[in-house]
């Protein structure tokens, strides 16, 4: 009984180092792109943004509404081919992590591009959209295929509405980006949610800035944080 207890115990030990062996192996070459603590290497409107709880912060409420989308954006560069991974919590409102975007409007925050959006109704969740661009692209449950002429052929990877039942209400979610080449995908709690390729040459972006959004409209409270980054070679 003593020798079985001790080669359980043991083959646990192995099994938690082979574990975080395998996490670790997962996270190389990853780059924090936030400290926990303040919003160094950001810029955005600090009367909405700020850090909370070890997590980047926007809020919006009645007394102090938005009239336009605005953005916290990273300073750390323009990545092109990456992975990004981070958490988010969602309540009310919309939000959203732009990639290969551009500063449209500096004064007020202003971005526009490639959009991994997030919605407290779950119906946007996960889906592909271009601010001040071509709107909607991949739907959640979606892949999509876009044409050099800007035709759109999509094809089902899953059901939409089951597919947000992957996703935590009002929760951290942990949601990860993969851009490589025309090739984007949406993955939140491990779960494929869209997938795009984009061969509209006039109209893709192969490299860009990161930026996270507070939207115009009803009173709203979203959280990022262990926001990290890979550049894909």
């Amino acid at each position: 009984m003593i020798r079985s207890t001790v080669i359980t115990s043991t083959a646990l030990v192995l099994g938690l180092l082979v574990a975080a062996s395998a996490r670790a192996a997962d996270e190389e070459g990853f780059a924090s792109m936030f400290n926990g603590k303040d919003l160094t290497g950001w810029r955005g409107d600090k009367t909405y943004w700020s850090v909370q709880d070890g997590a980047i912060t926007a809020k919006t409420s009645a007394e102090h509404p938005l009239t336009y989308n605005t953005f916290l954006i990273w300073e750390g560069g323009k990545p092109g081919d990456f992975e990004l991974r981070g958490k988010f919590k969602m309540v009310g409102g919309n939000s959203g992590i732009q990639y290969r975007s551009k500063v449209i409007d500096e004064a007020k925050f202003v971005v526009g591009g490639y959009q991994a959006d997030i919605d407290a109704t779950q119906r946007y969740t996960g889906i592909l959209y271009e601010e001040k661009a071509r709107g909607i692209l991949a739907e959640r449950g979606m892949k999509l295929t876009i044409g050099a002429d800007g035709k759109k052929e999509p094809t089902t990877i899953g059901n939409k509405d089951e597919l947000a039942t992957k996703i935590k209400k009002e929760d951290w979610n942990d949601y990860t980006i993969i851009a490589k080449g025309n090739h984007l995908q949406h993955i939140i709690n491990g779960t494929l949610m869209s997938e795009t390729i984009d061969n509209q040459k006039d109209k893709a972006a192969t490299s860009g800035i990161v930026a996270l959004q507070v939207h115009t409209g009803p009173a709203m409270t979203v959280q990022f944080k262990d926001l990290r980054i890979k550049e894909l070679k």
